[in-house]
This record gives structure tokens, sequence and C-alpha cells, in this order.
């Protein structure tokens, strides 16, 4: 019975073998890890030809998609880090994370997450059959069509759908806004812009991950994190053109000296710093040296007041939500501006940064407002509420 028992285990020792063997490559690695190695090297390949501009070699990764339409973005890094592979048979989908780096204007590369389509040929091993933006990732602007660049002293602006002279005037404005957001800020920034101005507001929408119901009427808006690190990749300010298109020489100014203005403060913008005061610097820095009066670019929050129902307190984050009341958004971004033109006027320009600065360096929200009013502007809330409700009065009444 004992010999028995050890040849039967034998056996099933044998056949364990076996079966291992038919799960196991050569390497002694597991099928699917070896796919994940092989599929990791056709993403090197891939960035390789993009870095290289070699569409051969592009071509030999897999179709052709969008390369062509990088070919005017100056990149620095490209590169792919394969996170999942999910294979069935000869077909597979990879989720990626794409990092890229643009020339002289990112410290760090930007992040995007990627979805590719993979089949794999006998002969040729796997291919990329088409590469898209992740579920829940933004597009690039490359997934949109052909990018065109225009380059200004201060600025890198990449386009779809725009014509050569519609990007240099876009630079043109960009150059403008950068020293005049150094002279009321200061020049502890990159000093350098980019924007991206995509062929339409659903376009703009892509570029953010967002519905556009959420952008229609807003000019433009500045991506990036708050409080990032001076090493953050560059913000993007991208463009509405729908909406810019619309304005003024002047309002195209004021709107991209506004969006420069939050790339200039965004180290100094942290979950301390409530929207009324980066939204009311922003637009106190863009309407600077042109012209307009309390009147007329505070419309809104004129008839109020006019109406004797001035604000009676400082305008709330959740008063500058997308709601589809645009008379109280409009009220918030008003209410911020006539608060930091009124520290500019009463306290001085100076103070006026430096309170932002303070307010940004607070541990948390609560507390952040009342102690820089304090430390730097030697009041208190209340009292400074007080204030500009008779500011209000005086400049809209």
């Amino acid at each position: 019975m004992a010999g028995r028992r050890r040849a039967s285990g034998a056996r099933m020792v044998v056949a364990l073998c076996l079966l291992l063997v038919s799960l196991v490559s050569c390497g002694g690695r597991p099928a699917t890890d070896a796919a994940q190695a092989e599929v990791q090297r056709l993403l090197d390949r891939r960035a390789d030809a993009i870095l290289d501009r070699d569409q051969a070699a592009f071509l030999r990764t897999g179709a052709r998609d969008w390369f062509g339409n990088l070919r005017a973005v100056p990149l620095a890094d490209w590169s792919y880090r394969l996170t999942t592979l999910h294979r069935t048979g000869d077909t597979a989908t990879a989720e990626a994370e794409l990092r890229y780096r643009v020339q002289g204007y990112d410290r760090a590369p930007v992040s995007a997450g990627r979805t590719l389509r993979l089949r794999l040929d006998a002969s040729d091993g796997w291919y990329i059959e088409a590469e898209r933006p992740a579920k829940g990732s933004a597009e690039q602007l490359w997934d949109q069509g052909r990018v065109s660049l225009a380059r200004g002293e201060h600025s890198l602006v990449l386009g779809v759908g725009q014509s050569a002279a519609q990007l240099r005037s876009y630079a043109e404005l960009a150059d403008d806004a950068v020293p005049a957001v150094s002279q009321a800020w200061g020049t502890d920034w990159p000093r350098h812009i980019v924007v991206l101005v995509p062929d339409s507001l659903a376009d703009m929408a892509g570029l953010l991950g967002s519905p556009e119901s959420s952008y229609r009427g807003i000019a433009a808006v500045t991506t990036g994190e708050t409080g990032a690190p001076a090493s953050a990749p560059a913000d993007r300010i991208i463009v509405n053109p729908d909406a810019y298109g619309v304005l003024g020489g002047t309002g195209k100014q004021v709107v991209l000296t506004h969006e420069t203005t939050h790339v200039a403060t965004r180290v100094h913008t942290t979950a301390a710093t409530p929207l009324w005061l980066s939204e009311g610097y922003a637009d106190w820095v863009g309407y600077l040296g042109s012209g307009r009066s309390p009147a007329q670019v505070a419309p809104e929050l004129g008839r109020v007041v006019s109406a004797g129902r001035p604000p009676q307190t400082l305008p709330s984050d959740a008063d500058f939500g997308f709601t589809g009341d645009s008379g109280r958004l409009a009220r918030a971004y008003e209410s911020g501006w006539m608060a930091c033109r009124m520290i500019a006027e009463r306290w001085g320009e100076v103070r006026l940064v430096e309170f932002y600065r303070a307010v940004g360096a607070h541990e948390r929200r609560a507390g952040a407002v009342e102690d820089a009013l304090k430390d730097v502007l030697g009041t208190s809330l209340e009292d400074f509420t007080a204030r500009w409700q008779e500011y209000l009065r005086a400049q809209l009444g």
C-alpha cells in the first residue's frame, strides 16, 4: 500500500509539472507577464519614434493615428508606462500612462491616461490598432486634429483649426500679458505661458474632460494644480474660441492677462485661498491700465447696489459655480474684483500682493483670510466687509 501511494504521488507531481509547463513560458514567467513585457517594448518603440519624428518607425508600431498632428509640437520627452493589459486571444486592450514634456516650458512631465487597442500578428508580434484618451481622461490637442504653432517672446500658442494669423494674434496678446502680470505680481514665476486654442467649445470641453455646458460663455480657463511646486508642469491656458472670438480687443487682452495671472500666482494659490480673492485678484491685474470704470466692469453688481440691495458678505466659493444663474456668477466675480481694487487703493498694491500670499500660506481655509487681514492690513473681517460695502456704494451707488 505504501508503495502504491508513493507511485500515485509521483504521478500527481508529474501531472502538476505538465500543467505548470503549459502555463509558463520558457523563461519561467507567466504568459501574461511575457505579453506585458512585449507590449511595453512596443510602447517604448512608439515613444522613440515620436521623439525622433520617424514616421516609418511609428508605422511599424501600428496605425498612423494622430502622428502627423504632432509634427509642430516641440517635445522634450515622451514615454508610456503600461498599467494594465487585458488580453483575449490575439487581441488586447492596454491602459497606459503617457508622460510628455513640451520643450522650454514644462519643468516636469504632463501625465495623461491612454487606452490602446492591440492585435497580435503571427510573424510581427503585437501592433497598435488605435490609441485614444482613457475613459475619464481628457483629450490632448493632437487628438483633435493637426496642431499649428505660433511662438511669442513669452508664449507658445498651439491651435487646431486656427489660421497662422489667428495664432499670431494670441501670441501678441500673451506677450503683453506676461510683463503686465510680472509688474503687478513680481517675477518669481516662469514668465512664459502655453496657450491652447481648440477649434470649438466642444473641443475645449474635451481638453478639460468635462461637458461643454460647464464652459459655455467662459472665454478661457487655466489648468494646473493649486499650490503646486515650481517644478510642476506648465499650466495651460485653454481658450473657448466661441466666447473669446466675440470679445473686442480690450476684452481679449483682459481675459488673457487674467488667465496669465492665475499661472503666475498658482504656487501661492492653495486650498486656503477663497475664490473671491483668486478670481478678484486676476481680474484686478487684468483690468489694470484698461481705463474701465467700476460701472463698466461691474454692471450686475451695480444694479443691486443701486437698488439698495448690496451684498452682505463677500462671495462664497459656491457663488462661482456654473449653476446657470449668470447674474449670480457675474456678481461674484465683480465683488471679488472690487474687494481687491479697494485693497490696492486703500492699502497699496504691494500690500495687496502680500495679502494674497499670506492667505495662501495658511495651513487651512478656516482663519486664513482673517489672519491675513489682521497681519497684513491691520483690520478684521467685520471691519473689512463694512469698508467693502461702503466702497461699493461709493463706486456703484
